[in-house]
């Protein structure tokens, strides 16, 4: 809850009524050429020790961040002027006004007076958020009260927030069962019969397939992955009704050959959407696709690569997400039926996520970028500055593939605010995404969210899709300032 409860960002953009809602602004500006924006900050709102919130505030805050991280290597000067923050870029980039924007803002006053920012444990947080005070703070759990000074308070119904911390899905699922928990957000098996259905007038749960699109991300520096023709074969092979109804319980749906999840609807190429071929399961191509390329299979019936060895590999994935585990059985058995063997390896998340970012994993399963605009996924899913080498930590695109064509596309969507001309792009981006398949797309992912309103009222619901009810994003304020005791 630091970034969603004690935090607060200038604007919140929600992908599920795709609504932008001013927050520490009141309003923006972008410059006519998308090199500056210009915020003005929301007036009578303090810091929870009681200082004023001001547009150096802002500054302050972007500046620590370009200091410590490299922050937005676009902006090139932050002015502040009264209640004005004057963002001036070196390059038109139209993506800045949200990724400025949804940045959490900290307070000047506090952070500019400790030695080392990056090594702070911030055990006494400022914030002008909802609930930013401490209350308890254990091993497995802590509480935030009332910030006492907040700019809402007519919203701060709830009298403060109670986390508990889980080794895994199962233990949060048991608290949830048990009635334990009054809001949860991960993935449980048969969500209607376990958890609903125990009390249906109370339990709701809510998984708009608004999230990250979810790939399967093969490395392309090591063969036979650096071939298109095989990752479409192997695409080919998947059946993601299986995956979806399996793997994932039936909450969400097969992926397409755009790449794009569910919060891109209206982005969507008609053209490549609806002539889709590689990600539909269709066995006997992939295995004319893979023996035509060369990928032979001997007596047995197992394929082989062209140097003679073994067609074998990978699939890593951390042990406690029990939905992806059961995501890469299906593709592995489904993987069979090309001669191909793929074996899941299961460890930390810490261990699948440290060799996502070196580049030493054959495959695994990954979230994508799911900004407001499809600007950084395809800047993750084909953008070479984003390609990073073997060795060298990647933060995103770790399947390590670029093409200098969508490096020109994603210039022309940054260079401009025209909605027609970046749809033009976009839509080109997608024709580049199908020709080279740089991941295989699985399934938008569900924003799970489940909640027990015996005691609170005021939840988000499909009816009422003001935010997901992800405990985890940008949007969980408005959830936090929404609630309020169930009377009666």
């Amino acid at each position: 809850m630091t970034q969603q409860a004690i935090y607060e960002a200038l604007l919140i953009f929600s992908p599920t009524d795709g609504k932008t809602t001013p927050w520490l602004s009141t309003e923006w500006k972008v410059g006519a050429d998308g090199r500056s924006v210009e915020f003005t900050v929301r007036p009578g709102v303090k810091w929870s020790d009681g200082e004023a919130f001001t547009a150096e505030d802002v500054a302050y805050t972007f500046e620590l961040q370009q200091k410590l991280l490299g922050g937005y290597d676009y902006v090139d000067k932050i002015s502040t002027q009264g209640d004005k923050v004057m963002f001036t870029f070196s390059k038109a980039y139209s993506p800045a006004l949200f990724e400025l924007g949804q940045q959490i803002i900290i307070p000047k006053h506090i952070w500019s007076k400790i030695d080392d920012p990056a090594k702070s444990t911030n055990e006494k947080p400022v914030g002008t958020g909802p609930y930013t005070e401490v209350t308890r703070f254990a091993a497995q759990s802590f509480e935030l009260g009332k910030n006492p000074n907040y700019w809402q308070p007519d919203k701060q119904k709830i009298a403060g927030i109670k986390l508990l911390a889980f080794a895994g899905n199962d233990g949060a699922n048991l608290a949830a069962v048990n009635g334990d928990v009054d809001w949860t957000d991960q993935f449980m098996p048969n969500i209607q019969k376990t958890f609903v259905d125990k009390d249906p007038a109370h339990r709701h749960f809510w998984f708009p397939p608004t999230g990250s699109m979810i790939n399967w991300q093969l490395n392309t520096t090591k063969a036979p992955f650096n071939d298109p023709v095989v990752r479409k074969a192997l695409s080919m092979a998947v059946d993601r009704d299986a995956v979806t109804k399996i793997g994932m319980a039936g909450y969400t749906v097969p992926a397409d050959c755009t790449g794009l999840s569910g919060s891109y609807e209206k982005w969507k190429n008609p053209a490549v959407r609806d002539t889709c071929e590689w990600t539909k399961l269709n066995v006997e191509r992939a295995n004319q696709l893979l023996d035509e390329a060369g990928y032979t299979k001997d007596a047995d019936g197992k394929r082989k690569l062209k140097d003679g060895k073994p067609f074998e590999f990978e699939f890593s994935v951390g042990s406690t997400s029990s939905d992806w585990l059961s995501v890469g059985n299906v593709i592995a058995q489904n993987m069979e039926a090309i001669g191909v063997t793929m074996k899941v390896d299961s460890p930390d998340w810490s261990a699948v996520v440290a060799g996502y970012e070196l580049g030493d994993f054959d495959s695994g399963i990954v979230w994508s970028p799911n900004d407001p605009t499809p600007y950084k996924f395809f800047a993750a899913m084909m953008g070479t500055a984003t390609v990073k080498p073997v060795g060298k930590k990647a933060a995103d695109n770790y399947q390590r593939f670029g093409d200098p064509r969508a490096d020109a596309l994603l210039q022309q969507i940054a260079g401009t605010g025209d909605p027609a001309a970046q749809t033009e792009a976009v839509n080109k981006l997608q024709e580049l995404f199908n020709e080279n398949a740089p991941v295989i797309p699985l399934f938008p992912g569900p924003e799970w969210g489940a909640f027990n309103d015996t005691r609170f009222i005021g939840w988000p619901t499909e009816q009422n899709p003001y935010a997901s009810l992800s405990a985890r994003s940008g949007r969980t304020v408005m959830i936090l300032t929404s609630l309020e005791p169930r009377k009666g």
